[in-house]
C-alpha cells in the first residue's frame, strides 16, 4: 500500500472475552453490535488487539473499564498517582495519559473555538471529553492547538450522524451561496480545513454517471436507505434540485455549467482538481473532474466531521507534560490526542495519530523506567 503499514489481520479467536474491548467496526458500532464472529479484525484493530494480550501476558498490567479518571494526585510537586472511579491508584513512577482528545465535548470544543460539532465526530459516541487534559492543567500542565482537530468530510446519515468520506472520483460540493469553494479531491483534513472557512451548508452534488456515491464512505451508505429516509435528495433538474436544497437556482446552475466546462477541457481552472496523483488515486488514475450532465441529479448534506481534536497537553521529545514555564511536571506524560500533536494544523498522512501515540507513548515509558 505505497507508504503505508497495516498490520496482518488477527482473527477473534486469539483475543477471546479481549476482544470486546476493541471498538467494531463503524457501522455495527453505531447500531450497538460486537464484531461479526465470521471477519478478523483488520488494519487498526488488529494493531490495537494485539497490544491486549501482549498487557496480559506480562502479568505486570491490569485493564479497568468504566473507570472515568477524575484527578491527579500530587505529592512533592510530583504527581505520584491517579484518583479514577472512585479510587486512588497510587504510581511509583509516574502517570502516562493517553485517553483521546475532547471532541465528544460539546462545551470544551464550543470554549476553544474547535469548528464543526461533538455530534458530526467520528469518535466513540460519549467518548473522550477531555478529562485527563483537564486534570492536568488543574495541576499546572500548559495546553496548545486547541482549537485544532483531524478534520474531515463526513455525509450526513438518517441518524443525523456523519460518515466519513474521501476519495471523491466525481461530483462537486457546493457551499450555501450554490458555489464550489475548494478542489473536492483534497486529503481530506485539508478539504475540512477549506469547510471550516467557508459558507454552509454543504452539499455533494452528482449524477446518474455513478451508480451510487462517486466517493468512499464509512460507514458504508445504501443508496436506496439515504433516499427513502431524505439524506439525500433526488430531482429531474437542477432547478427542482436547488429547491429542493434552499440553494440559489441561477448560482447553482452557473457553478454546474462551468464545472462541466472544465471536465471537458480536462482542467479544473478554478481549484486545479486532478492536477495531483492523490486526486486521481481513487479514480484509478482516470480524470476526477466529470461533467455532472445526466439526469436525475442527487445530493448529499456534507457536513465539518473530525476524527478526534489534535490539541492537548504541551509535551517534550520523552512525553513529559510541560508546565506554563517549559518545565517538565514530574511524574506526568502523555501521548497521543491527550497531547498536543507534533504535526501543528497538519496530517502529514493516514495514521499519523495513532503512529504518534505510539511513538511518544514507548518514548515516555523508556523515560519512566530509567
Amino acid at each position: 500500500m505505497g507508504r503505508s503499514f497495516v498490520p496482518p489481520d488477527l482473527p477473534l479467536e486469539r483475543l477471546g472475552e479481549l476482544a470486546g474491548l476493541v471498538r467494531p467496526p463503524v457501522d455495527r458500532d453505531r447500531a450497538g453490535r460486537g464484531h461479526s464472529a465470521s471477519r478478523p479484525m483488520t488494519q487498526g484493530r488488529s494493531l490495537i488487539g494485539r497490544l491486549l494480550p501482549a498487557i496480559v501476558a506480562t502479568g505486570n498490567g491490569e485493564i479497568r473499564t468504566e473507570t472515568p479518571l477524575t484527578g491527579l494526585i500530587m505529592e512533592d510537586g510530583r504527581v505520584a498517582g491517579v484518583e479514577a472511579g472512585g479510587l486512588r491508584m497510587r504510581a511509583s513512577r509516574g502517570v502516562l495519559l493517553a485517553t483521546g482528545g475532547f471532541e465528544a465535548s460539546a462545551s470544551l470544543r464550543a470554549e476553544r473555538g474547535v469548528p464543526g460539532g461533538a455530534h458530526w465526530t467520528m469518535a466513540p459516541d460519549g467518548a473522550n471529553t477531555g478529562d485527563a487534559i483537564e486534570a492536568a492543567v488543574r495541576v499546572g500542565a500548559s495546553t496548545g492547538l486547541l482549537d485544532q482537530a483531524w478534520f474531515c468530510p463526513g455525509l450526513l446519515t438518517p441518524d443525523g450522524r456523519p460518515a466519513f468520506t474521501l476519495g471523491f472520483r466525481g461530483g462537486l460540493i457546493v457551499d450555501g451561496s450554490g458555489r464550489r469553494f475548494a478542489n473536492e479531491s483534497l486529503p481530506y483534513d485539508r478539504m475540512g480545513r477549506r469547510m471550516a472557512g467557508a459558507l454552509a451548508p454543504f452539499h455533494l452534488i452528482w449524477d446518474t454517471r455513478f451508480d451510487g456515491l462517486p466517493a468512499i464512505s464509512v460507514p458504508p451508505l445504501r443508496p436506496d436507505e439515504q433516499l427513502a429516509s431524505g439524506a439525500w435528495v433526488q430531482a429531474a433538474t437542477l432547478d427542482e434540485l436547488a429547491d429542493r436544497l434552499g440553494l440559489p437556482a441561477d448560482a447553482l446552475a452557473v457553478t454546474v455549467e462551468r464545472f462541466n466546462g472544465f471536465a471537458g477541457k480536462g482542467a479544473d481552472e478554478d481549484f486545479h482538481r486532478g492536477e495531483d496523483p492523490y486526486d486521481r488515486y481513487f479514480s484509478g488514475g482516470r480524470s476526477c473532474v466529470v461533467a455532472v450532465d445526466r439526469p436525475p441529479y442527487f445530493a448529499a448534506a456534507v457536513v465539518l466531521s473530525d476524527l478526534g481534536t489534535k490539541g492537548g497537553l504541551r509535551t517534550d521529545p520523552d512525553g513529559r507534560v510541560l508546565d506554563g514555564s517549559d518545565r517538565p511536571i514530574p511524574g506526568l506524560y502523555a501521548a497521543g490526542n491527550t497531547s498536543a500533536s507534533f504535526t501543528g494544523p497538519v496530517y502529514p498522512g493516514p495514521g499519523v495519530p495513532i503512529g504518534s501515540a505510539m511513538a511518544f507513548a514507548y518514548r515516555a515509558v523508556q523515560h519512566i523506567s530509567t
